[in-house]
């Protein structure tokens, strides 16, 4: 049973910093791509940023330069560390499990709600 369990989440103030947790079970980590999606009120759920392979990153523009993702291979862990939050950043975040090879295989977390107030 695969589980992508999300913490880190709360409220802060702009400018302020969050650091959110992903940790994942019964998956092989290194054979997905992770990544972290949000959706804020009234909006379409979007890409915030993913890795694969430990290396390769990618972020949404609006993110650039103040989020980072990383991960840790042996908790099987991804992190996102997000710094100079802005309100518009005010969302659900989710953390995504992608597989990477083989058959389509795709997994979600529960989400943990990030407001930043102005």
């Amino acid at each position: 049973q695969v589980q992508l369990v999300e913490s880190g989440g709360g409220s802060v103030q702009a400018g302020g910093s969050l650091r959110l947790s992903c940790t994942a079970s019964g998956i092989i980590f290194r054979t997905y791509a992770m990544g972290w999606y949000r959706q804020g009120p009234g909006k379409q759920r979007e890409l915030v940023a993913d890795i694969s392979s430990g290396t390769t990153t990618n972020y949404a523009d609006s993110v650039k330069g103040r989020f980072t993702i990383s991960d840790d291979n042996a908790k099987n862990t991804v992190y996102l560390q997000m710094n100079s939050l802005k309100p518009e950043d005010t969302a659900v975040y989710y953390c995504n499990a992608r597989a990477t090879a083989g058959r389509y295989r795709e997994y979600w977390g529960q989400g943990t709600q990030v407001t930043v107030s102005s």
